[in-house]
């Protein structure tokens, strides 16, 4: 039996480009570094350019390299990735136990609205 290789873990200024990256899709570094500038205004061209360029190496881009600039797009679906993530954060912090994250992120970290939206969700998936 062949097990799928573990996705990349991404650092959280990893993870504000990759958000960005799905959001649009593809682009250059210059497109992504104006769409960081919207959230973050003291991020320069070159660190954006660069953490792309680690991005790459470590198998988080993809990167055409036929274009130049070169275009940049995720490697990996972002429900996979979160989904790697969730996983690896129930492992370490709550030893492997789903109840127990649904539980903690329920006391206080959820508004009204949230906690709406999620009873609608277990209502339906009941009913089907």
């Amino acid at each position: 039996m062949s097990r799928k290789p573990a996705l990349p873990k991404p650092t959280a200024r990893e993870l504000e480009l990759l958000d960005t990256l799905w959001r649009l899709g593809s682009a250059t570094a210059r497109e992504v570094h104006e769409a960081r500038l919207e959230e973050r205004s003291d991020i320069t061209y070159a660190n954006v350019l660069r953490l792309m360029q680690i991005m790459h190496g470590k198998g988080m881009l993809k990167r055409d390299e036929e274009s130049r600039p070169h275009v940049y797009a995720p490697a990996h679906p972002q429900k996979s990735m979160r989904t790697g993530l969730l996983s690896d954060l129930i492992n370490k912090a709550f030893a492997g136990s789903a109840k127990d994250l649904v539980l903690a992120a329920l006391s206080g970290h959820v508004s009204k609205a949230e906690k709406d939206e999620i009873r609608r969700f277990l209502k339906e998936s009941r009913d089907e």
